[in-house]
């Protein structure tokens, strides 16, 4: 959970941030989760999740002069290879492809103010609906909720 998560974050962030600086522009997307906010799972992915945010809001802070925003951003149930092996015990009936949240990450980055999301969590089915883009499959998730979870 720290060393892909969190350590994972910080570090790509180190390597990538001193070209941004050097733009004047760029964005860093933080993949987090609800469980920042909530018990779920465990304590170790409750922690690495709030620590990812925590990153998000420090890193806003310090790169928002140098014109590069930061946010973590909160997909819902993503049809990943091990979700679909659970398929049968699961509703999937709001739930997002992988691309979906690449599509959020590439509407946000297309954004000429996206520094107004800065510091932020965002949710994935939200900026769809900011955004006005679909799911690959022409649905659009309705966002989660802290209560959804």
């Amino acid at each position: 959970m720290f060393a892909a998560g969190v350590r994972a974050h910080y570090r790509a962030s180190q390597l990538a941030v001193p070209s941004m600086i050097a733009q004047k522009r760029g964005l860093v997307v933080n993949i987090s989760f609800w469980a920042a906010q909530k018990h779920i799972g465990n304590v170790a992915y409750g922690v690495s999740k709030a620590a990812t945010d925590k990153l998000t809001a420090d890193m806003a802070s310090e790169l928002k002069p140098h014109g590069v925003a930061v946010v973590s951003l909160y997909p819902g149930l993503v049809r990943t290879e091990k979700v679909m092996e659970a398929a049968q015990y699961l509703d999937l009936s709001n739930s997002e492809s992988p691309e979906f949240v690449g599509r959020a990450v590439a509407a946000l980055a297309e954004d000429p103010d996206v520094q107004r999301h800065t510091g932020k969590v965002l949710v994935a089915a939200a900026v769809a609906r900011e955004y006005g883009f679909d799911d690959v499959d022409g649905k659009t998730p309705r966002p989660l909720t802290l209560a959804d979870v």
